[in-house]
């Protein structure tokens, strides 16, 4: 206690102790914690890595799993679609026919394949039928398909393959208890292509089956695939397996030397993630006798029932031992690097203490007012330099004390001033941008706003003229033929149909090139309850997917407008909005709120996919739009700001991608109904005014 004792005291009284723990405190306490974390950040990526490859491996053999369904079905429709197969099928030559599928049989190894007529009836087996299924009801109609499908074993009987099945359950470590002993059900890749005639009828349903049960040849396949040459490290080996529920019914992982596992099953735990609920299993599992890095995903039928699994994943050992041999050399070698460091730390401290220790005792008497110097210093070094240049910083430290002070309150002054005027300008500087950016956008509205409205207003004129003339002509035709338009009454309705289509077309084209002459007649209205009927109309967009709204109408004051073109508005806002927002959890937030009891506010927010600022900068222009081709005209927004401003309003838009948009529709409550030309040069006066100013 004492030895300790002293030793604290010296430390905190001598610099040269000081200075030998700040020196090693680093190597022996914050070194070590830094090689453990080094460790556990090895480990954890190593594995994560590790995971990524097995979550490859097992993507891959996925693609390799559903591009073989995809083969056996093209070698049938192949055949199928034959001059030889077709020509021998209208002739019904079977015994021709009989040949051939023996022959594509052999060709593609298919454990079965079967004729069927058109009611799926095996043709040449005294009517007997083949095994029913969603997939042959589908190919009775022409559909060709590829699928999964469990065998029981009385399918497997009738297909003389039951004795290829049969398989004795072994007991497995981890597994879920059962009182099963055998697995004598098959898991096959069945293919149903239907021969169809020059009539569109299916004539005939080519049905051909590759059983997976101790199908070595498939999963040594995909296993050669996943793990090639040089994938693994030396000792680890790549194992693929086709899981029937739980069991094992083809595989190359190895029991014991030179024997595969089947019929063992796979872990409780495994299963529960995969198989019931229908999870990707992507970590470490325990594999009949050993652990692996292992990746299961479900199988499923035709049916979209999970009935097997199908696994990928490689032998942990070796990797796990070349981890721990790395960790062993970083060790060893960390060790012997914090000796070396400490002994050159300690041995070279100590031409450090000496000049340092001068240095404090003059400090000390010049602290107490005495002349002291430190004198000549033998070392040459940057503290012995140091040393001899202390005394003559000692004779300058009064003289430059009192310069610095004066300095000192001179530049904070001087700071201080040119802080204000930096900030004035800045301000001055944004003001002037914000007008600018206001000034063009305005300038560019305002100049499209009136060209636009020419063009669509000799466009819509020119249009009306030939509907009017060939309605008029049609109700002539109607009225002429009598009953004897009955067998294409059908057609004059949609062609009528279709011309009163283009009349509403060049009615809205008229409306948004002169609204102020299809301007109705302005009530006082609850912007409140406009919104919730507005809502009702559009709950039907996009119902396919799940969105809601959230509603903070706060608004007191009631606005003077044509309610009929307000609902215009915001059927075209609110639709844009849910438009916008993603497959799930979309959600769109819409608020009132009063403005200086001068008017109303409405805000809708989303949390959709948003747009970028050239986006932003275009999406009031006349006919652009951000929807695909042949869902929007690029009319909505274009009209509904044109509304808006007639009635002394404004429209702003803000959005950010991935961050969704908000708009903010501004109405006062008491609108006057605008003229365009009187409000394009309104704006052209106020940018003028506006950037005389700035």
């Amino acid at each position: 206690m004492l030895v300790l004792t002293n030793m604290i005291r010296k430390i905190r009284s001598t610099v040269r102790y000081k200075l030998l723990v700040l020196v090693l405190f680093p190597i022996l306490l914050v070194m070590p914690i830094a090689l453990l974390l080094a460790i556990y950040w090895g480990a954890s990526f190593s594995y994560e890595q590790l995971y990524i490859k097995v979550n490859t491996d097992l993507s891959v053999s996925h693609d390799v799993f559903e591009r073989i369904k995809r083969d056996y079905l093209n070698a049938l429709g192949k055949s199928a679609e034959s001059y030889k197969f077709r020509s021998q099928l209208s002739q019904g030559n079977f015994e021709s026919i009989d040949r051939q599928i023996k022959q594509l049989q052999k060709d593609n190894s298919l454990s079965y394949i079967n004729l069927l007529d058109q009611r799926g009836f095996i043709v040449g087996a005294d009517h007997q039928a083949a095994r029913p299924s969603s997939a042959l009801e589908q190919a009775k109609i022409g559909t060709a398909s590829a699928g999964v499908e469990v065998f029981s074993a009385d399918d497997l009987k009738f297909e003389g393959l039951s004795r290829q099945v049969e398989l004795p359950l072994i007991d497995t470590p981890r597994a879920r208890p059962t009182t099963r002993v055998i697995e004598d059900r098959g898991m096959m890749i069945r293919a149903l292509y239907p021969v169809i005639d020059e009539q569109g009828q299916v004539q005939a349903i080519l049905d051909a089956g590759v059983l997976l049960n101790a199908n070595f040849t498939f999963v040594d396949v995909i296993r050669d695939l996943v793990y090639g040459p040089g994938s693994l490290i030396e000792g680890s080996i790549g194992t693929v397996t086709v899981f029937l529920e739980d069991v094992r019914i083809t595989t190359n992982v190895p029991i014991r030397p030179g024997e595969r596992a089947l019929g063992t099953r796979v872990s409780n735990e495994v299963r529960s993630n995969v198989l019931d609920q229908g999870n990707t299993w992507i970590a470490r599992a325990f594999v009949v006798n050993d652990w692996y890095i292992s990746s299961y995903e479900p199988i499923t039928d035709i049916d979209g029932n999970r009935v097997g699994m199908l696994y990928a994943g490689f032998l942990e050992a070796p990797f796990r031992q070349s981890l721990i041999n790395a960790l062993i050399v970083l060790i060893l070698l960390f060790f012997v690097l914090m000796g070396l460091t400490s002994l050159v730390a300690v041995k070279g401290a100590k031409s450090f203490f000496k000049p340092i220790e001068l240095m404090s005792s003059v400090v000390q008497a010049t602290r107490k007012g005495e002349d002291k110097r430190i004198g000549e210093i033998i070392s040459k070094d940057e503290i012995g330099s140091l040393a001899n240049e202390f005394d003559v910083m000692l004779d300058l430290l009064n003289e430059r004390k009192i310069l610095l002070q004066k300095w000192a309150d001179g530049l904070e002054e001087k700071v201080d001033e040119r802080t204000a005027e930096l900030k004035q300008k800045n301000n001055e500087l944004m003001n002037t941008i914000t007008v600018l950016r206001k000034t063009r956008q305005k300038l560019v509205v305002a100049e499209k706003l009136a060209a636009l409205g020419e063009l669509t207003a000799g466009v819509a004129h020119e249009i009306n003229n030939p509907t009017a003339v060939m309605l008029g002509n049609l109700d002539l035709i109607m009225t002429e033929m009598g009953d004897k338009l009955t067998p294409v009454q059908d057609e004059v309705d949609l062609i009528v149909d279709q011309i009163y289509r283009i009349k509403d077309i060049t009615n809205n084209l008229l409306q948004y090139a002169r609204p102020d002459s299809y301007a109705g007649y302005m009530t006082e209205t609850d912007i409140n309850g406009m919104i919730r009927e507005t809502l009702k109309l559009v709950h039907h967009f996009r119902s396919h997917i799940k969105y809601q709204f959230d509603l903070a109408l706060d608004a007191s004051l009631q606005i003077s407008i044509n309610q009929q073109e307000l609902q215009q508005v915001l059927i075209n806002l609110f639709g844009n909005a849910i438009q916008a927002l993603p497959e799930q959890n979309g959600v769109i937030a819409i608020t009132t709120r009063d403005i200086r009891h001068k008017a109303v506010e409405i805000i809708i927010e989303d949390n959709g996919h948003g747009m970028d600022q050239d986006m932003v900068s275009k999406v009031f222009n006349p006919f652009y739009t951000t929807k695909h081709q042949g869902e929007g005209t690029g009319l909505g927004l274009s009209i509904s700001y044109g509304l808006v401003h007639r009635y002394g309003g404004n429209i702003e838009v803000s959005s950010a991608p991935g961050k969704g948009s908000r708009f903010v529709v501004t109405l006062n409550c008491e609108a006057v109904i605008i003229d365009d030309e009187k409000m394009i040069q309104e704006q052209l006066e106020e940018i003028e005014a506006e950037a005389v100013e700035a």
